[in-house]
């Protein structure tokens, strides 16, 4: 597959967990989690940034055709030092936390947080797999919070302190494919979330700030 031909996907929208508590009359909720009874999950951080994809020849935000926007240099420069070595035809998804959004972070690893490797085959790449993938394109993922066999209870009473976190996702530990999103990826959110007036887009950049307190 020449670059020419790479098709470009729109990140799915993320479900809601039955008990999440923020999420409009629009957002896709689940009915149930009967999908994950029995099946190994990872539970990581929902972070408050712009869900941003990179392709081997090209990046985009939740829109296909996202226009330039100056909160969004910064992970275009990450991009460019590692596009070569993302195969044709793959993806990888995360977040870009350069702007503040609703929550403002002061203490990041990175402005760029990796949660998902998508291959040629528009397959999401097991956990395990992504890790190591992570890990040679010196790739930060979000906090992981809870892994091991679903458990509804336990993850039901993870510790949220929604002053300083939007929620978490959770996610099946295995491979799965585009058309399996909304019954392997679902999210709890923060009641109200939202609470800015107007869009961040709209407004100047305010950066959030890296554990070194240094801009990259």
């Amino acid at each position: 597959m020449s670059s020419n031909n790479i098709k470009r996907y729109k990140y799915p929208r993320t479900p809601h967990l039955p008990w999440s508590s923020g999420g409009s009359s629009d957002d896709v909720r689940c009915c149930d989690v009967s999908q994950f009874e029995g099946k190994q999950v990872i539970v990581t951080e929902k972070m408050d940034g712009e869900n941003t994809s990179l392709y081997c020849d090209y990046i985009h935000a939740r829109s296909i055709d996202s226009r330039h926007h100056a909160s969004r240099d910064w992970v275009k420069a990450l991009h460019a030092s590692i596009a070569t070595d993302i195969p044709v035809g793959w993806r990888i998804c995360g977040e870009n936390l350069f702007a503040k959004h609703a929550i403002g972070y002061d203490q990041l690893p990175s402005y760029f947080m990796a949660f998902s490797i998508w291959d040629e085959q528009n397959y999401c790449l097991s956990w395990a797999e992504t890790k190591q993938w992570f890990e040679l394109l010196n790739l930060t993922p979000p906090p992981v919070l809870y892994q091991g066999e679903w458990n509804k209870g336990l993850i039901r009473q993870l510790k949220i302190d929604t002053s300083l976190m939007e929620g978490y996702v959770v996610r099946i530990s295995e491979n799965f494919h585009y058309k399996e999103f909304a019954q392997s990826v679902a999210k709890w959110v923060r009641k109200s979330h939202v609470q800015t007036e107007e869009h961040w887009m709209h407004t100047a950049v305010v950066a959030n700030k890296l554990l070194s307190n240094e801009v990259e």
